[in-house]
């Protein structure tokens, strides 16, 4: 039942909540989704249907993700329900990552938002075949399958595809010659609709499936099959790599670099599990990843949030979109400061208790007024002192001003340089139920099946636009050691074998020690913003899934961005229209600077659900772009 003290959902929904026993997948594109289910359909399990689609997901949305990139999950298997645990796909800092190097010999005082300096240790391909050994019932080669058959045979290319593909052309052409010749077929972007292929992945995975059938074949067991096939993707990809980057390329500076990533760092990489961080909240517990992603910052969220009544917790109200905004500010001053893989484990361990304490809530709860906060405004820990606050831009000065760097924003989201996050766009009024499109950064998907595992996986990095195509790969390396600061002190500092603190952010729901919600979203720095919006719908204001995800989004800007270039707006908020003239004119007239996004650009959710008492199993997907896409029977 809706609870009375949040405002009535929209309806109808622009997509039903799907409902079934069996199994159910959503994710942010139509074949990963299907992908997932067809896997289900054939007797796989939860995880031999998330690696599929995870596969997938690499070669109809490379603009989002790669295999050069990173992927953190969330999950929970049939046979321990009340034990969450993460999937850690986040690849450290090579070992030539080091301040001095950025900061003496390449002359930065930030990691550039493209280019191999600021690519991390590619982590997902081994988290997806982790995750597969351990949890998953398929052999390698029939997971692979799918993803093959599409890079191999051709897929239709997203418009969003084509569209990123036009904005870096001149990138590609003037300085990432590789680039060109993987995405430029005859010397322009492919149109939205043709058919391409990726072949040269297409072939890594073959060999991915061929290493561990080989190793079948000479007795191994399924797990050391597994096995055989991380040790080829390690052989295959860490030279020519290590090769590749060793030549200066352009970078987001405007100046050109090589990268400092070898093979013996490819080689070194293991991905792996580790507990999740959890909070209770009215009734359920909601798992997260630790302070080395973001995740605790929504759970810190959840803690100063707690404590009002629930007509404080409505986002389509003055009221409750302004405490919202306020709480996630405080969180996330608390994330700039305090987390980061860098330094002693216990210590970032203490740390991350205290900032989850209902006592440090309380004394957090208390800075939520009135008026909108311009400030950022970070905790402090008993016993510690307190790292330096980032140094805030509200724009980036540079010799090469951003505008004028290849590949940079034009019209709202950069290509080439940092992490795309949104385009703002008005919806065409001429077609009735037009949405708003949206320029993604991330992808995320969720499966559950009947057997009760739940899984929950945000994969990114990589992307198309962010480094040189390495020769003979067909794909490019991640970025995300921009999210490290050139600073010794701060715990998200960049460090020689230290995870960059992550902004991929996967959420899992459990009641009375049963999962029953997995949920997640791109977006960067807002991807628990929204997922927070959606939790406080569907957990506190009684709105389906699907409901929820439809409702209109907001989140604060009021920050240091997480990439590159790494600019704030004090008291910055940016809106959909939808919240209503009201609303926004009451957030403005408490110091709210607001950005408005149009109807329908923000928030990209995808979630599963699972009654335990019955059975019963649901799905939601973003309308949003009209790329998300839910099945399930």
């Amino acid at each position: 039942m809706l609870n009375t003290a949040f405002t009535p959902p929209p309806a109808p929904t622009t997509r039903p909540d799907l409902r079934g026993t069996f199994g159910m997948a959503a994710s942010t594109h139509w074949l990963a989704t299907a992908s997932a289910q067809s896997v289900l359909e054939r007797g796989g399990n939860a995880f031999d249907a998330a690696v599929a689609a995870g596969f997938v997901l690499h070669v109809v949305e490379p603009h989002l993700n790669g295999p050069g990139g990173d992927m953190t999950g969330i999950f929970v298997t049939a046979d321990a329900p009340s034990r969450p645990r993460v999937l850690m796909g986040q690849g450290p800092a090579p070992a030539g990552a080091t301040i001095e190097h950025y900061r003496d010999v390449e002359g930065l005082d930030l990691v550039p938002g493209s280019g191999a300096l600021a690519a991390a240790v590619p982590g997902a391909v081994d988290a997806w075949l982790l995750l597969l050994r351990d949890h998953g019932t398929w052999e390698l080669a029939e997971v692979l399958e799918l993803a093959i058959g599409y890079a191999r045979d051709g897929h239709p290319v997203l418009e969003a595809v084509t569209r990123t593909i036009g904005d870096v052309a001149a990138l590609f052409r003037d300085h990432w010659p590789t680039s060109a010749e993987r995405w430029l077929p005859g010397g322009s972007a492919p149109r939205p609709g043709d058919v391409v292929t990726n072949p040269e992945y297409a072939a890594v995975l073959e060999g991915l499936a061929a290493a561990a059938q080989e190793a079948s074949a000479a007795g191994a067991s399924r797990t050391a099959a597994i096995d055989a096939a991380r040790a080829a993707w390690r052989d295959v990809v860490g030279p020519a790599v290590e090769e590749f980057v060793a030549t200066p390329h352009r970078h987001s500076d405007g100046a050109d670099h090589a990268g400092v990533i070898t093979a013996a760092d490819v080689a070194r990489f293991d991905a792996g599990y580790e507990p999740a961080t959890t909070v209770d909240f009215r009734g359920y517990t909601v798992a997260k990843t630790g302070s080395w992603g973001q995740g605790p910052a929504l759970l810190q969220t959840l803690r100063i949030l707690d404590g009002f009544d629930d007509d404080r917790l409505d986002p389509s109200t003055v009221l409750g979109a302004h405490t919202i905004l306020e709480a996630q500010k405080l969180a996330l001053a608390d994330r700039d400061v305090w987390y980061g893989d860098a330094g002693d484990a216990g210590t970032a361990a203490e740390v991350l208790d205290h900032l989850l304490s209902s006592q440090y809530a309380e004394q957090r709860r208390l800075l939520v007024g009135d008026a909108a906060s311009h400030e950022l405004r970070p905790g402090s820990v008993p016993g510690r002192t307190t790292p330096p606050a980032p140094t805030l831009r509200t724009s980036y000065a540079s010799d090469a001003p951003l505008a004028s760097l290849p590949g940079a924003p034009t019209g709202g989201a950069a290509s080439g340089v940092g992490e795309p996050t949104v385009v703002i766009e008005t919806p065409d009024p001429a077609v009735p139920g037009a949405l708003g499109r949206t320029k993604g950064d991330t992808c995320h998907l969720d499966v559950v099946d009947r057997w009760g595992n739940m899984i929950s996986a945000t994969p990114s990095g990589g992307w198309l636009q962010s480094s040189p195509t390495v020769p003979g790969l067909g794909f490019c390396l991640g970025t995300r050691l921009q999210m490290t600061w050139l600073d010794e002190a701060s715990p998200s500092r960049l460090e020689p074998g230290t995870r960059p603190r992550t902004t991929l952010t996967p959420t899992l729901v459990l009641r009375d020690g049963e999962p029953v919600l997995a949920c997640g979203s791109p977006g960067g720095d807002q991807q628990d913003q929204w997922q927070l919006l959606f939790l406080l719908r569907v957990l506190v204001g009684g709105y389906t899934p699907q409901q929820a995800v439809d409702a209109p989004a907001l989140h604060t800007t009021a920050f240091p961005g997480s990439f590159w270039p790494r600019t704030w707006t004090p008291g910055g908020a940016v809106v959909e229209d939808r919240l209503g003239a009201e609303v926004l004119r009451g957030l403005e007239e408490r110091g709210h600077v607001l950005t408005r996004a149009g109807d329908w650009a923000l928030g990209r959710l995808s979630a599963v659900t699972r009654d335990p008492a019955t059975g019963v199993l649901g799905a939601a997907a973003n309308p949003r772009g009209a790329q998300g896409y839910a099945a399930g029977r």
